[in-house]
């Protein structure tokens, strides 16, 4: 497997971790959602986003569907993510062959 597809696989702690900072509900329509929907990336997996707890959020399908698609904003995931990772930048969540 290569380092880079590795790199934006999601672990089963991290979407549990994910899951529980996120109250076990979809963070833009507020539904409850089960434990699997701990996987939508912010930086897209086609970006080189990481599968890191900073990069994942509990999305419904039919949100994960709109955030894939743009058609749904990204500004209030974007600052959700950094009220809970002070210091928290895009950069720091995209993969690079020199890192990891």
């Amino acid at each position: 497997m290569h380092k880079r597809t590795k790199a934006s696989q999601i672990p089963k702690k991290v979407k549990e971790i994910v899951y529980r900072r996120d109250g076990e509900r979809c963070l833009i329509c507020g539904r409850w959602v089960p434990p699997e929907c701990a996987c939508a990336h912010f930086i897209s997996r086609a970006r080189l986003g990481l599968g890191i707890e900073q990069n994942i959020l509990t999305l419904c399908h039919e949100c994960h569907y709109a955030l894939d698609n743009g058609e749904v904003g990204r500004n209030k995931l974007r600052e959700y993510l950094e009220s809970k990772y002070p210091g928290w930048t895009e950069k720091e969540v995209i993969y690079t062959k020199w890192t990891s």
